[in-house]
């Protein structure tokens, strides 16, 4: 058991002023804490993660449902809301979800977490390749930024050759993009260099949005297109707010900003909390975004629960070893052994060879097939695609075909990427 009683008696005290304000004023919630038991004098957080029963996507799918367009979920008077934004809705359609300022800018202190572990100083200048949709990263992000004080450029509506163009013209030092995007981008950096686009200043990516992030595979590419800049990965979700930050003393993991989460990781069988290096899914409670709160929140997300102090840090701090891993529900039973997208991306990205790639999973016979495309750097060894099926053999004792096609013939990815095709 990892002694930290200083971080626990904080979020304790943030625990119960937020079932404060819940039980006097919050519908979805009031009945919940009512069954459960549970009041602001609430004695632990073994005794809130005792008592409190989980909320599910779903839950939140039925209250808006319910109650359209926002649900009851709403700790204040409506009218006390300005901010919007929504999910991606891979759920019966897009989830809204209404802040307040207070707990808007909650979220922006995440932000500021993000930038400090980064050590972005203020009068660095961010790049921000987001189409700026509704989805709230993009704007907490910006904002964050904006509001410490950093010139900040959005690239929301421009193509990818405008967008470099754009950095170039305004000395950008740090970007913030998908894993995805910050390769696009260098590849087309290394393609028109010199040509249509002149020479950057980047220091800095800082990348959220999918597990590449915190893939060393992946890094390393990032960082090799762009001529040694420095990776930071980050991860959050519109549900719940930014929730992680990568730090140099640990780049593989991700620390939770546990002054904002109290967060736990449980196995999805028994709904117990899994010990310091054991894999389960990620649950989130938020303690200071109270405007529209999730207590015990399922995310979906697989990870594994570590602990490390980094230095200055007065205990150890809660980190996912590995990043995000990939979605509980990502999972593909091949011929019986477990198989997660991560999984087979760490490997690819093993080989510096490899441009892009494609997996696609089949049903034969009503058993799951998977088959990988890659697409290799012009002068790649003939044999790369033998190379890389022998280590997908060796990692999960399964024959799975790789084939290599043309440079340019897989598809490129501006937001989230859509490598793992169901057919």
């Amino acid at each position: 058991m990892t002694d930290r009683p200083l971080t626990e008696a904080a979020q304790l005290e943030k625990l119960r002023d937020l079932i404060k304000h819940l039980r006097r004023g919050n519908e979805f919630y009031q009945s919940r804490l009512g069954k459960a038991g549970l009041n602001s004098d609430v004695e632990s957080l073994k005794t809130f993660a005792r008592d409190m029963p989980f909320t599910t996507k779903m839950d939140l799918v039925w209250d808006r449902e319910e109650f359209p367009p926002y649900g009851s979920n709403l700790t204040f008077p409506i009218e006390d809301y300005s901010r919007f934004c929504h999910s991606s809705g891979t759920t019966r359609g897009p989830l809204p979800s209404l802040d307040t300022a207070d707990s808007w800018s909650a979220m922006l202190d995440c932000w500021d977490r993000v930038y400090e572990a980064a050590s972005v100083g203020v009068d660095e200048v961010i790049f921000f390749a987001f189409s700026f949709g509704p989805f709230l990263g993009f704007w907490t992000a910006f904002e964050s930024a904006t509001r410490r004080g950093n010139l900040s450029i959005p690239g929301g509506g421009l193509s990818s050759m405008a967008r470099l163009q754009a950095m170039v013209a305004h000395d950008a030092d740090v970007i913030c993009c998908t894993p995805t995007y910050a390769l696009r981008l260098g590849e087309l950096y290394a393609e028109h260099e010199g040509d249509e686009v002149g020479a950057y200043r980047l220091k800095k990516i800082i990348v959220a949005g999918e597990p590449g992030g915190s893939l060393p595979g992946v890094r390393d590419q990032i960082s090799d297109l762009w001529k040694g800049a420095e990776v930071f990965d980050h991860h959050g979700m519109t549900e719940v707010g930014p929730v992680t930050y990568g730090h140099p003393d640990k780049p593989l993991s991700l620390f939770v900003i546990e002054e904002a989460y109290f967060v736990e990781v449980i196995d999805r069988e028994t709904h117990e909390e899994v010990g310091p290096g054991e894999k389960g899914e990620l649950v989130i409670t938020t303690l200071t975004r109270t405007a529209c709160p999730l207590l015990r929140y399922r995310t979906g997300d697989l990870v594994e629960k570590t602990f490390f102090q980094p230095s200055g840090s007065r205990e150890p701090m809660f980190c996912l070893e590995g990043g995000v891993l990939g979605r509980v529900d990502d999972m593909a039973v091949i011929r019986g052994v477990n198989v997660y997208p991560t999984a087979i991306e760490k490997i690819i990205r093993g080989f510096p060879e490899v441009v892009e790639f494609q997996i696609v999973q089949t049903t034969r016979q009503s058993m799951a097939e998977l088959e990988v495309t890659i697409e290799a750097k012009v002068g790649a060894p003939s044999d790369l695609a033998d190379r890389v099926a022998r280590e997908l053999a060796d990692a999960f004792t399964l024959r799975i075909p790789v084939r290599l096609v043309e440079p340019g013939s897989l598809p490129r990815f501006e937001f989230k990427s859509k490598r793992w095709i169901k057919q």
